[in-house]
């Protein structure tokens, strides 16, 4: 066997958490460190007090520990250029390039991209001044309207408003109240777009394209799609309506195209591919691209991965994708996240947990640890979502149905959940 490889995960969520396990799992894989992790990511590698965004000590550590492999995770540190950091110290690194990030960091340019090579995608306009935006939503008067900020919010700077007065409280909060920041500088504004959402992620060494199973969240805090925007409640894999006739559209209108067109822009995107559709009565559409796994779908699509992880990563960065034959288990898999009273608002933490291991010795259950922190052997809540139950079924149903009856072994003060996780398959 050759040497094992020492990696880094960059990250501290349950995506991470995620990610960590299945890295875990090969045969090739020797310590794993990760930066910051979590109370959950504790168990299964060496957490180091490096923050996500801070790209000079991400690459010293890797540097004076000789790591092998930095897995950069989430969407601040691509933009932030710390793959190209990495590089430049000659440190093997997973993830796209800066310039090619760009296609989560820039709304304003995902959006331009699909038009300028025909990939279908809302109808839409961008404005950099709050008074335009509110004369364009006062002239176009068709509701309902989705208001996106233009940089990267977590997931939750999209408004979909249902009236001229949420329109313009939308534009208000986004454009002058700076409710997301500096992301808040220009905002898109689109049609509303009807049908089934579907999430597809897709490894791609730059040409190659291979997608995932596909997966779908829940974006609202509570039960029946009410409530604020989360960055996500649960998921579940695969979509019941992303048939292979579908599959097969995505990949000739959407999928091959998006990476042609960042190569023929001078943005070779090596790494995961987000597309979040909707499945209208006209076909598939791109309502928003991430540079990256999504959370919560990485819980349950990495779950039913059966290629050694490693292998994937490897081909990804040498640009063999192509002699890769990436293979799935034919079952389902749901993700219930448990979170802090409060969110996506404001929240308490320092809650002691209970029940994890008992919520881990249900069959074919695991618990991610999203938000959390461990002191002598207890966890406590350290985030909006906390954890992230998990559970692999033949069926969606029954996938759903173990992973609730394993969430129900878990409390801390103030937790809530939705209950109607998967209710739409």
């Amino acid at each position: 066997m050759a040497n094992k490889l020492s990696i880094l995960v960059v990250g501290g969520g349950g995506r991470e958490h995620a990610i960590v396990k299945k890295i875990s799992e090969s045969e090739r894989t020797g310590k794993i460190y990760a930066a910051p992790g979590n109370g959950g990511i504790a168990q299964i590698a060496q957490c180091v007090p490096i923050k996500a965004t801070d790209v000079d000590g991400v690459v010293k550590f890797a540097s004076e520990n000789k790591i092998d492999l930095v897995f950069v995770a989430p969407d601040d540190p691509l933009m932030l250029g710390m793959v190209d950091k990495l590089n430049e110290a000659g440190i093997r690194a997973f993830g796209p390039v800066q310039n090619a990030a760009i296609i989560e960091g820039s709304k304003v340019y995902s959006k331009n991209l699909m038009k300028k090579y025909g990939i279908p995608t809302a109808a839409y306009e961008t404005f950099d001044s709050s008074e335009a935006a509110k004369e364009y939503i006062k002239k176009m008067n068709t509701y309902p309207t989705v208001i996106k900020a233009e940089g990267l919010a977590l997931g939750k700077g999209v408004i979909i408003a249902q009236n001229y007065d949420e329109a313009i409280e939308a534009v208000t909060s986004i454009m002058e109240d700076k409710a997301f920041g500096d992301a808040g500088g220009r905002v898109v504004i689109e049609e509303f777009l009807k049908g089934r959402e579907v999430t597809v992620l897709a490894f791609t060494d730059g040409k190659t394209i291979c997608p995932m199973v596909s997966s779908q969240d829940h974006k609202r805090a509570f039960d029946g799609d009410k409530g604020l925007n989360t960055g996500g409640m649960g998921s579940y894999s695969p979509s019941p309506v992303y048939t292979p006739e579908i599959a097969q559209r995505c990949m000739n209108e959407i999928f091959k195209p998006t990476v042609e067109a960042m190569e023929k822009e001078g943005r070779v995107f090596k790494g995961v591919i987000y597309f979040g559709l909707m499945l209208t009565e006209k076909g598939p559409y791109v309502i928003e691209y991430n540079a990256r796994f999504g959370d919560p779908e990485t819980q349950v699509v990495l779950p039913r991965l059966k290629t050694d992880f490693l292998d994937i990563i490897d081909a990804v960065i040498d640009g063999n994708l192509d002699k890769l034959n990436i293979e799935w288990d034919n079952g389902a898999a749901a993700c219930i996240v448990l979170a802090s009273g409060g969110y996506p608002a404001s929240y308490e933490k320092g809650y002691k947990i209970t029940g994890i291991d008992a919520a881990n010795k249900h069959a074919d259950v695991f618990v991610y640890h999203a938000g959390t922190s461990e002191k002598d052997g207890e966890f406590y809540t350290n985030g909006g979502r906390v954890l992230g139950v998990t559970a692999k079924a033949d069926t969606v149903a029954e996938a759903v149905k173990k992973a609730y009856a394993a969430a129900e072994e878990i409390s801390w003060d103030k937790m809530f959940c939705r209950h109607d996780i998967g209710h739409d398959a």
